[in-house]
C-alpha cells in the first residue's frame, strides 16, 4: 500500500497558519476552509501572496508571536491579561511603554532563559565527563 507523497500530504489550515506563524481567523476564507498541501505551504513561504506578507507584517498576530515579539511566555501573556490576537501596532505600544505586568515578565522569562541555559551547559558537561570516563568492564 503505498502512502501519498510528502509535498501532496494535506495539512489542516490550522496546522498550515501556525507553519506560517499567522492568526487562522485572519486568513482569507479560502485558505481557512480548505486543506493546504505541503508543496503548497512551501510556495506560500517562498513566495507569499499579499495577505499573507500583510498579515506578517501588520497581524493580528498568534499568541506565540505577541509573546516573542514582547519577550515574554505565552503563559506569561495570559498572566498579563493578553487572551487575543495583537496587531504590530499594539505590540509596538506596548513595547514602547511597558506596563508592569509586561516588566514582570520579562524578568521571569529572563531568568527561565538563564536557568534552561545553565542546565543545557551541565548536561553537556556532565555528558563530557561521561564520555572521558573509561567503560566499566564485565
Amino acid at each position: 500500500m503505498a502512502g501519498t507523497p510528502f509535498s501532496q500530504q494535506v495539512l489542516k489550515p490550522s496546522n498550515a497558519a501556525k507553519r506560517l506563524g499567522v492568526y487562522l481567523p485572519a486568513t482569507p476564507p479560502e485558505f481557512q476552509e480548505n486543506g493546504v498541501t505541503r508543496a503548497e505551504l512551501e510556495e506560500l513561504e517562498k513566495n507569499p501572496p499579499q495577505w499573507l506578507a500583510d498579515l506578517r507584517r501588520d497581524g493580528p498576530h498568534p499568541r506565540p508571536v505577541v509573546a516573542g515579539r514582547l519577550g515574554v511566555s505565552i503563559a506569561g501573556l495570559a498572566r498579563g491579561g493578553v487572551t487575543e490576537a495583537l496587531t504590530t501596532e499594539q505590540i509596538d505600544e506596548l513595547r514602547a511603554d511597558p506596563p508592569a505586568w509586561l516588566t514582570h515578565e520579562r524578568e521571569v522569562f529572563a531568568k527561565v532563559r538563564e536557568e534552561e541555559e545553565r542546565l543545557a551547559a551541565k548536561a553537556a558537561q556532565d555528558k563530557a565527563r561521561a564520555a572521558r570516563r573509561p567503560a566499566a568492564r564485565d
